[in-house]
C-alpha cells in the first residue's frame, strides 16, 4: 500500500503530512527519510490506544533517551494544569529546542502537546502522530493548538506548524463506531466546503467509509487533509479565508461547552450537530437553498447518531447556549459571527448576527 503524501507551506514552517497503512511500524524510517534528528525524546500517549501500537512506536523510534507520559483525552484535561505536567518533564530533563515532542494520540492530546511544544522554550519539534479518524483530518493539520477554560473551548492556544504529521489508517480499526463518526463529522464538513463532487462521493459510499473499506477511507481521509492544506496555505492565522473551516462549529463549541464538555456528546458529534444547525440557519436565512438544505439532512440521518438536538438540550439552556457563542473567538463585535452555506463549494464567512435573533433560533428549536 502506497504512502499519500502532502505538502504545506506556510511563512513560518514547511511539513509534510503522510497518510498509509502501517506506518507506525516504519517511524524510523520516516523520521530520517523527513530529516528530524533529535537526541531526546518526549512521548505523550493517549490512554485509549492498544498497548501494541505504542510497544511499536517506543521500540521503532532511534533516540538515545526516550520518555514517557501518558493522558486521559478528556476535554477536562485541556488546562494549564496538564501543559505544567509536560513542562515539568521537559525541565528536569533538560530539554533544548533541538529536541522532540511527539503527540501519539487523538485530537485533544494533539491540542494539549501542539500547545506545550510552542511554549516550553518558544518552541522545540514536534511530530503529531494522530491516531482517530477526526485527529487525522483536522486536528492533527495547520498548526492550531488550544486549551480550555471557564470560558469556553480552545479560548487559550497558539498557531504551532508540527514538523511532521504521521496518519495510520491501520490504528483506526481499534476505534469504536462512535470515533468514527466523529471522524466523519470532518470529512464532510471538508466535503461541503469543497464541492459538490466531492459530498456525492461521500453520499454514494459512506457506508463503506463508516467501515473503513479501502480505497474510500484513504482518499476521504487524502481529499478533507488536501482541502485543509489549501486553505491553511492561503491564512494560516484565520485572519479571513481559513473561517471556512469553522462551518458548524459556532455552534458546536456551544453545545459542549453548555453539556460541560461531557461524554454525553462528543467533539464531531457536536460538529454533525452544529453543521445542522448553520444549515438550518442558512436557509432560513435565504443563503441555502431548501434543495440543498434537504440533501444535507438526508446525509446527516444516514451518519447514524442522534442528530435532534432535543435529546441534548431543553429550552432553559437557550441563553447557556447563547454566551458561550458569545464567546467565540471568531466575534469582534457584540454580534455573533457565524459561518453560513450559500452552496456546495460555497461558503459565507463573516455572516454577523444579532444575538436576540439567534436566541430566537435556539429557543425555536428545543421543545
Amino acid at each position: 500500500m502506497k504512502i499519500n503524501k502532502i505538502n504545506i507551506r506556510t511563512n513560518t514552517k514547511n511539513y509534510s503530512i503522510l497518510i498509509g497503512r502501517n506506518l507506525i511500524n516504519k517511524i524510523n524510517k520516516i523520521l530520517k527519510d523527513s530529516n528530524i534528528t533529535f537526541e531526546k525524546c518526549l512521548v505523550v500517549t493517549d490512554k485509549n490506544i492498544p498497548s501494541a501500537f505504542k510497544k511499536t512506536l517506543f521500540k521503532k523510534i532511534d533516540s538515545k533517551k526516550i520518555f514517557k507520559i501518558e493522558l486521559v483525552p478528556s476535554e477536562k484535561n485541556k488546562n494549564f494544569i496538564t501543559i505544567e505536567k509536560i513542562h515539568k518533564i521537559l525541565f528536569e530533563k533538560r530539554f533544548n529546542r533541538s529536541d522532540c515532542v511527539i503527540s501519539f494520540g487523538g485530537g485533544i492530546i494533539g491540542d494539549i502537546v501542539g500547545f506545550a511544544s510552542s511554549t516550553f522554550k518558544r518552541g522545540l519539534k514536534f511530530i503529531n502522530i494522530p491516531t482517530t479518524l477526526l485527529s487525522q483530518v483536522d486536528s492533527s493539520i495547520g498548526g492550531k493548538t488550544g486549551i480550555n477554560n471557564k470560558y469556553g473551548k480552545n479560548l487559550v492556544g497558539s498557531f504551532y506548524q508540527p514538523d511532521l504529521v504521521v496518519s495510520d489508517i491501520n490504528i483506526l480499526n481499534s476505534l469504536p463506531k462512535r470515533e468514527i463518526i466523529c471522524g466523519y463529522a470532518e470529512i464532510l464538513k471538508s466535503s461541503i466546503i469543497d464541492s459538490y463532487k466531492n459530498f456525492l462521493y461521500l453520499d454514494k459510499n459512506i457506508k463503506k467509509i463508516l467501515k473503513l473499506k479501502s480505497p474510500f477511507i484513504e482518499s476521504s481521509i487524502f481529499k478533507a487533509c488536501n482541502l485543509k492544506k489549501i486553505v491553511v496555505e492561503k491564512d494560516v492565522n484565520e485572519k479571513n479565508f481559513r473561517k471556512v473551516l469553522n462551518l458548524g462549529h459556532t455552534f458546536a463549541h456551544a453545545y459542549e461547552s453548555t453539556l460541560g464538555f461531557s461524554k454525553k456528546l462528543n467533539h464531531g458529534e457536536a460538529v454533525i450537530l452544529g453543521i445542522k444547525s448553520a444549515a438550518e440557519f442558512s436557509y432560513q436565512n435565504r443563503t441555502l437553498s431548501k434543495k440543498k438544505l434537504n440533501i444535507i439532512m438526508n446525509h446527516i440521518n444516514r451518519i447514524g447518531m442522534k442528530t435532534d438536538i432535543n435529546n441534548f438540550f431543553k429550552k432553559k439552556d437557550t441563553n447557556k447556549i447563547l454566551n458561550f457563542m458569545k464567546s467565540d473567538k471568531k466575534n469582534n463585535s457584540e454580534r455573533i459571527n457565524l459561518i453560513l452555506i450559500k452552496n456546495f463549494g460555497k461558503i459565507k464567512i463573516d455572516f454577523q448576527i444579532n444575538p436576540l435573533i439567534l436566541k430566537r433560533y435556539i429557543f425555536n428549536s428545543l421543545k
